[in-house]
């Protein structure tokens, strides 16, 4: 996952991903990135935001999507994003579960010991 600390002013941003500022204005204005903002409303793009750029760069120019198709894209990259932090996030206390079970038998589990005097038998005549 790529650093999500804003750093680049847009102008910076632009020449980084290779766009002109008023490109990354417009997909700001439709949603597809999110830039954090001073508190003198400066947009300040992160390296997350210059990936998610840089995808927008591939689907658009090597594919050919339009930007509701891209737009769709990224919706759905997004929840594969949550779904695979769901299921890690599952995973995890799967493990902790098991573990935990482990411990409980551990400290149930009684040691079989044979009796130090055999019980008598019957004995047959």
């Amino acid at each position: 996952m790529a650093d999500t600390r804003p750093r680049y002013m847009i102008s910076v941003a632009a020449d980084l991903v290779g766009m002109h500022p008023q490109t990354l204005r417009i997909y700001e204005s439709k949603g597809l990135v999110r830039p954090q903002r001073t508190s003198g409303n400066t947009r300040l793009y992160s390296e997350a935001d210059l990936e998610r750029l840089r995808l927008i760069q591939r689907l658009t120019t090597e594919l050919g999507l339009n930007l509701a198709g891209v737009e769709r894209v990224l919706a759905l990259e997004d929840e594969l994003q949550r779904m695979r932090a769901r299921l890690d996030r599952l995973e995890r206390e799967m493990r902790e579960a098991v573990v935990e079970v482990h411990r409980q038998y551990k400290r149930e589990l009684v040691l079989y010991r044979p009796a130090t005097h055999p019980v008598p038998t019957r004995r047959t005549r």
